[in-house]
């Protein structure tokens, strides 16, 4: 694989106040905590979604709210061959396209006027743009704002398939809403968003393919009864990290949204295949890490390291120690992680992996990756959507 570039200029960033790396540096140079990728395992992963997506013909739309990141969106399409990205706000939006993302769908209701106007200029830089609907209301107010800057946005009606937040359940609400969108100016009714939220991380196969069934039920009764009203349906979205081999072989589905698996977190980790094999034993590699150091060792059996709350979501669970069995993370405040170590074998500035429990919200409190391929850092590459939360 050639080595990838750092897109962003670094010139006259200070590693250790504006930035925790610079390209060259070793892994024990980089300033802690910080987000390290292992770019050899994030390559195989994009590589291997979209070997997978091809062999199903089917399209592979990468969530970008999961990495926030240009760069590894670019590399997704490059390496993987994504059709583009999918977010959840318009400055998510905003940030992907200004960094040549051409295909965005925000796979989220778009409702506040100023931010439907903000997300009706997008096309103008040359980039389609597609949104989630579930309210007729909201139709005439995306259409007004695409009239006004003669531009279009493309809509999807929004099903809910058994995830129990937004989108509609009933048929004739979902044609409903796909004719009044066929008949708004400035807009163009593209299909149905059909993502089922809720089953990515049961932990059991049977559970998740239960739960897919039903899903996959919905979508293809929303899709004949669009064809009964004579309205084509060209986009069936949907599927994600936990789920995507149901949707991939249901014959309904067109476009996945997998975001996670380029990553991997410790929550996902767990889930059990067919097989019982866990996903981060063979499925998928981990390839986001905190890099954390060994601060204190000032009482037996227990180390304490610079990685805390303020560096990672736990609302998943505790961050996992990477390649050890010798050493548990097991407690954090703001600024501390407790490392149960009953071997005393850390040291002072030892260096851990730890793979955060979940990558979303994990990745959102930084503002850099840093890049490693083997011990050397090779890219640093900014978090490039972080804190686009409206």
């Amino acid at each position: 694989m050639a080595a990838l570039r750092t897109a962003v200029d670094l010139t006259g960033l200070e590693v250790g106040y504006d930035i925790p790396a610079l390209p060259g540096m070793t892994q024990d140079e980089v300033q802690t905590p910080c987000l390290l990728l292992d770019l050899d395992a994030l390559e195989r992963n994009i590589a291997k979604m979209g070997a997978f997506a091809r062999r199903h013909a089917i399209r592979h739309r990468a969530h970008g709210k999961m990495h926030k990141s240009v760069d590894v969106a670019l590399l997704q399409e490059r390496l993987g061959g994504a059709c583009g990205v999918c977010c959840q706000k318009v400055s998510e939006a905003e940030v992907f396209v200004r960094g040549g993302i051409r295909d965005v769908l925000v796979s989220n209701q778009v409702t506040q006027p100023s931010k439907i106007d903000r997300l009706a200029r997008l096309p103008k830089r040359g980039a389609r743009i597609l949104c989630c609907v579930d309210d007729m209301a909201n139709i005439a107010d995306l259409s007004a704002a695409a009239r006004r800057h003669g531009t279009q946005i493309e809509c999807l009606v929004e099903i809910d398939c058994g995830a129990g937040r937004c989108g509609v359940t009933a048929m004739p609400e979902v044609v409903a809403l796909a004719r009044a969108i066929d008949a708004a100016a400035g807009l163009k009714f593209a299909g149905i968003q059909a993502y089922q939220g809720a089953m990515q991380h049961l932990g059991t196969f049977d559970a998740r393919a239960s739960q897919a069934a039903v899903a996959t039920a919905m979508a293809r009764e929303a899709v004949a009864a669009l064809h009964a009203a004579g309205l084509a349906c060209d986009v069936v979205t949907g599927g994600g990290t936990g789920s995507y081999g149901f949707e991939a072989k249901s014959g309904v589905y067109t476009e996945l949204q997998c975001g996670s698996y380029a990553f991997m977190d410790a929550d996902y980790g767990r889930i059990l295949d067919r097989d019982g094999q866990r996903m981060d034993a063979g499925e998928w590699e981990n390839a986001l890490f905190i890099l954390t150091s060994v601060m204190s060792h000032a009482k037996p059996g227990q180390a304490v390291c610079d990685a805390g709350l303020k560096v990672q979501s736990v609302d998943s669970g505790l961050p996992v120690v990477f390649g050890r069995q010798d050493v548990t993370y097991v407690q954090c405040s703001d600024e501390h992680g407790v490392i149960a170590d009953p071997g005393g074998v850390l040291a002072i500035n030892d260096r851990l992996r730890l793979v955060p429990g979940h990558c979303d919200p994990t990745c959102n409190i930084h503002d850099w990756y840093v890049g490693m391929r083997g011990d050397r850092v090779e890219v640093v590459w900014p978090v490039s959507a972080r804190g686009k939360a409206y």
